[in-house]
């Protein structure tokens, strides 16, 4: 096994510096990803079953539809909402469920604009694994917080992300957040 001497870095000298993130391999890898389409096998079904919504990362629970932070985020506070029912096509919502995700999208955009004043938002469901759905068996809503100039040559060439905050900070913030703007409500 050859080791780079200090100061040198691994490959050919492109110019850039690496940021080393292994910890992605395991979503590269599939580790969380369900074994087949069934409700018992599906993430979203199960989460909400945990019973500790910190360790489950759920910041809020609605009557159809629940919120939770994205395990592996684009950025620090990114938010999926789901409804509880297992369907994968957003045409297979009942009218309430589709009520029900349009207005948590809606106050998981005033929370995170509470929690961290973002510049923008990403608002998205990719419908079917070739759409980039990571679960496809069951819809969900991204609501990705943006930065100015949080798109650089890291997600863009070097397919990484530099995230400043664990996902259990950035659970207590959100849900702290959450608790204020409902209070505002």
């Amino acid at each position: 096994m050859e080791v780079e001497g200090e100061g040198t870095r691994p490959g050919d000298p492109d110019g850039f510096q690496r940021l080393w993130t292994p910890h992605r391999m395991v979503y590269i890898g599939g580790q969380d990803k369900p074994r087949t389409a069934d409700a018992a096998d599906c993430p979203f079904c199960t989460i909400p079953q945990r019973g500790d919504d910190r360790e489950a990362l759920i910041v809020h629970r609605d009557e159809l539809a629940y919120v939770v932070l994205n395990l592996y985020p684009y950025s620090p506070g990114h938010l999926l909402v789901c409804p509880y029912r297992h369907v994968a096509d957003y045409t297979d919502l009942t009218t309430e469920e589709t009520h029900a995700v349009a207005r948590l999208t809606q106050q998981c955009m005033r929370v995170v604009r509470a929690a961290s004043a973002p510049d923008g938002f990403n608002l998205g469901l990719n419908q079917g694994a070739i759409a980039g759905a990571g679960i496809a068996a069951h819809l969900h809503q991204h609501v990705v917080p943006r930065w100015s100039g949080d798109a650089n040559f890291l997600p863009v060439v070097g397919q990484t992300k530099a995230l400043p905050q664990l996902l259990d900070q950035t659970w207590q913030v959100v849900t702290d957040a959450w608790a204020r703007v409902a209070g505002d409500a």
